[in-house]
């Protein structure tokens, strides 16, 4: 029974803090602080529950009822590379939305790292199995900092749960958790500063 708790909470952890729910969190706050008009407003959530969260949803849930992935978990990691190239064509639509419509360049700069951080995951996954969930808690991390600052690492306590969650399911080691959230945290940041450096000069 003791040991069962946990399980549960991690369980209940690793279902709910799925990378796409980082992405309807962290753009939410965005269209808070970043976005002045209703119209940019609503495209910026828009965006983000369609081609950030919806869309991902439900191919996961197509897949599972084709058979197509083994568990909720996706945890054969061959099973994940339909989803990873699926995500990158939801990103790169959803980036030409934010292009088109002139959405802040901070908003940009980070949805443009969900295609390129899939991408690496992507190649990564090919072969060794990268922590996704970790990743997807690390780039939004850094995108919260970088905007913030050294104020935003405060929510470094949302990845180190995200991280034991997956470790305590046995569906990653503490490496490939680690590896994950260090790349998602550093490679988003680094391309969100060159990004809007480059753009606003």
């Amino acid at each position: 029974m003791n040991n069962a708790k946990p399980h549960k909470i991690a369980r209940f952890i690793s279902i709910l803090l799925v990378p796409p729910s980082f992405t309807i969190l962290v753009f939410t706050y965005f269209v808070v602080v970043l976005e002045h008009t209703v119209l940019n407003k609503i495209i910026l959530i828009g965006t983000a529950l369609t081609f950030g969260f919806s869309f991902h949803i439900i191919l996961f849930f197509y897949l599972r009822k084709k058979g197509s992935l083994a568990d909720v978990e996706a945890s054969i990691k061959e099973e994940r590379n339909v989803p990873y190239l699926a995500a990158i064509f939801f990103y790169v639509c959803g980036l030409a939305v934010l292009i088109l419509f002139k959405i802040n360049i901070i908003s940009i700069a980070f949805w443009f790292c969900y295609i390129s951080n899939t991408l690496f995951i992507f190649l990564i996954n090919r072969k060794w199995k990268i922590s996704a969930h970790a990743m997807g808690a690390g780039g939004p991390l850094a995108a919260v900092t970088f905007y913030l600052g050294p104020t935003g690492l405060i929510f470094s306590i949302i990845l180190a749960v995200v991280g034991w969650a997956r470790v305590r399911l046995g569906l990653h080691t503490v490496q490939q958790v680690i590896a994950g959230a260090v790349l998602g945290f550093f490679s988003t940041y680094l391309q969100m500063f060159l990004i809007i450096h480059y753009f606003t000069g």
